[in-house]
Formats: C-alpha cells, structure tokens, sequence
C-alpha cells in the first residue's frame, strides 16, 4: 500500500485533484489583500525577488502571485520528500513549477542527500535571471515558524529582495500535520497580508535576522487570521 501511495501514478492523480480542488476555491473566495503596494514594489523591480510564507500555508500561496505578466515568473523551492512530490506537482499545474530540494536544517543547503547544494544553485540561478522564488522558510519539516537560514543566505548572495506574505482562510481545513496545514473550502474568506521588501545584503548576525524575519513573517500571518476571524 505504502508504494501505491508512492508511485507516480498515484501521486499525479492526487496532485491534479488538489489543483483543481484549489482553482475552485480560489475562484469562489472572498480575498481581503493588505499592503499590496509592497508586492507591486517587488514586481516592478525589474530583478529576481523571493517569497517567504510558512510552510503551513503553502496551500493558500499560488493565489497570491499574477500569472498575466505583472510579477516575475515564478518557480516554488520544494522538498524531495514524497509528500513534496506530491505538492509539486498540485502547484506546478497552478503555475508553479518547484525547484526541488530543502531549506530546513541549518546546513540543509549543503546537505546532498536532500538536493541543498543542487537546490541553492539552481535557485541562485533562477533568481539572479530575474525570476521569482517562493520560499518555505520552516519547511519540509519544521519547527513550525521558525526559519531556516536558507532564505537569507539566498537573498545575501543574490541580492535580491525578499517579499514576506501572511495568509489565512476561514472557514478552513486544518489538516493533522507537523505544521496544522491550511486548506481552504470554497466560499470561504481569504486574506493575503505583504510585508515591506527586505534586504539581506546588509545582515552580520544570521542568527539574529533568522529570529527578526521569523517575528515579522508570524506577525503578517496572525494579521491575515484576524482579517479573516
């Protein structure tokens, strides 16, 4: 059973039905968006940018970024865990296709068996082409809302901008994972909350912003939560 629920079959089958089970909610959902002129900042910046949002709201995440021209293309960093397979392939049929590999542990993008060195260059490319990177900054694995250092070393080394999103729906399915996934039901309110462009180019203590951008990140989060309560 656990290689049924493994195979590629199984998993593309699963990933379409999440994508169109998203594009039905997207489409009947209220939204409520707050300081979307910092988003709008972002995308007209005429470089790479890259998105942070918490793993638990990756669900909520392909509405928030325009596909018509507006914003850079955008590319999603996944984990190669199978449950990441499985989501790659839900947001890929959305617009997004994912970078595979992961950003949670300390070391992560350095660590060959998750694809860390592949994953950093690979998004490293991508954003210094001039495209979008989204970014869970907790996942694959947690601990729920604390960041990795991931994000910033990317945003030091590109530097490229980094564009913070808070997301919430109501009411919702809260799913029984690490992180209490958000699933959103049709009908149901949206909030999406950008966060001011920040700047890693100038961070000396990692340890330090991973603790101020983490504060920042949770703040724009629990805003969307009581936009949407």
């Amino acid at each position: 059973m656990k290689s049924i629920l493994r195979s590629a079959f199984f998993q593309g089958v699963m990933a379409a039905i999440l994508a169109g089970w998203l594009r039905f909610c997207f489409a009947t959902m209220r939204w409520t968006v707050e300081n979307l002129p910092a988003a709008e900042a972002g995308w007209s910046s005429g470089g790479g940018v890259i998105v942070c949002f918490w793993h638990s709201r990756i669900a909520l995440s392909p509405r928030c970024w325009p596909l018509d021209g507006r914003a850079q293309e955008p590319r999603a960093l996944i984990s190669l865990s199978a449950d990441g397979e499985f989501i790659a392939g839900a947001v890929a049929k959305l617009g997004f296709p994912a970078i595979r590999g992961s950003s949670t542990k300390k070391a992560a993008w350095g660590d060959k068996a998750k694809g860390g060195t592949t994953a950093f260059r690979d998004a490293l490319r991508w954003v210094r082409g001039g495209g979008g990177i989204a970014i869970t900054p907790d996942g694959p694995r947690g601990p729920v809302e604390q960041m990795a250092e991931g994000a910033i070393l990317l945003a030091r080394v590109s530097k490229a901008p980094v564009m913070m999103v808070g997301f919430a729906a109501e009411p919702s399915i809260k799913l029984a994972s690490w992180d209490t996934a958000v699933v959103p039901l049709p009908f149901s309110r949206g909030a999406i909350v950008w966060g001011d462009l920040l700047s890693a180019e100038d961070v000396e203590d990692t340890e330090a912003a991973r603790a101020e951008w983490a504060a920042r990140l949770s703040a724009l989060t629990r805003r969307a939560e009581a936009l949407v309560s």
